[in-house]
């Protein structure tokens, strides 16, 4: 049983409690077997506040565009989903337990997202890190067990080569255990330009804490080119906000008469200041 800021999956026997004073609500998680990669990282127990510093010292890095696979053996790198934000979720197909709980987690925070900002907006991918036993017919098998039928989540195998190199870009930790992987459980955010923006830790999180950052880059893509359908778009964005009694989003249409007031008020004291430099009054 997990809660928000649950961000380590470990295996039995480890204790957090030194992360207690980073994080606000730290759970004990079970990994189940899997087959490690023998030159993965040494046992000797994570380091909580190094695992913090590190994933956050990801963000404003952009992304090494390493060569990967896609569930169907298609070659792919980041660069081809470029000019959409993206959500980067770490995970190893052994796991029967901490990855799948974060994976179908994240397809529930990924659906009211995609509701409340529109389909299409954003992309996902999830990468198989525990080469090479998470090739493409691993994570397929992967994607099918967790029922993923999203167009743009892609499941991905990194060249073995590049794993370390991939997962220290990301600010992702894991090391080997006799049962599997101790890893932190992280989504990273990253922007149109494939710069790493936010990171959301945990196998369950508030929903704002993911749908948040995608309105901001999203926000921030309307802005570049003051259009009309920008313009609305950027309104629209701003007025979607998160109903805590509900647990989704909605359009929030009092937000709409507010910005038009507000507009309404700018405009009209424009009008005058514009009329009396035009006409001043000589005493």
């Amino acid at each position: 049983m997990t809660r928000p800021g649950s961000i380590f999956c470990s295996t039995p026997g480890r204790t957090i409690a030194a992360f207690a004073a980073v994080v606000s609500a730290v759970v004990l998680l079970v990994a189940a077997p899997a087959q490690a990669a023998p030159d993965a990282r040494s046992s000797a127990g994570p380091d909580f506040r190094r695992t913090l510093a590190d994933s956050q010292a990801a963000i404003g890095r952009p992304l090494l565009d390493v060569a990967m696979r896609d569930h169907t053996g298609k070659p792919v790198r980041f660069s081809d989903f470029a000019r959409k934000p993206l959500l980067v979720s770490l995970v190893y197909t052994g796991c029967f337990q901490a990855c799948p709980v974060a994976t179908q987690f994240l397809a529930q925070a990924v659906r009211t997202a995609r509701e409340a900002l529109g389909e299409n907006r954003f992309q996902v991918v999830s990468i198989g890190f525990n080469q090479p036993f998470d090739d493409p017919a691993a994570m397929a098998a992967f994607r099918k067990q967790n029922g993923i039928s999203d167009r743009d989540w892609h499941f991905l195998s990194p060249d073995p080569a590049q794993v370390d190199a991939l997962t220290a870009n990301l600010g992702f930790t894991y090391e080997a255990t006799p049962k599997g992987f101790d890893h932190v459980t992280q989504v990273t955010v990253v922007d149109g330009d494939g710069v790493i923006y936010r990171q959301v830790y945990g196998e369950s999180f508030d929903l704002p804490m993911l749908v948040q950052p995608l309105k901001e880059l999203l926000s921030g893509q309307a802005s570049r080119e003051l259009t009309l359908d920008n313009v609305w778009e950027k309104v629209k964005l701003y007025c979607t906000v998160y109903d805590p009694n509900s647990g989704g989003y909605r359009v929030n249409y009092g937000l709409f008469f507010e910005l038009f007031a507000g507009l309404t008020t700018l405009g009209a004291m424009a009008w005058f200041v514009v009329r009396g430099l035009r006409n001043p009054r000589h005493g």
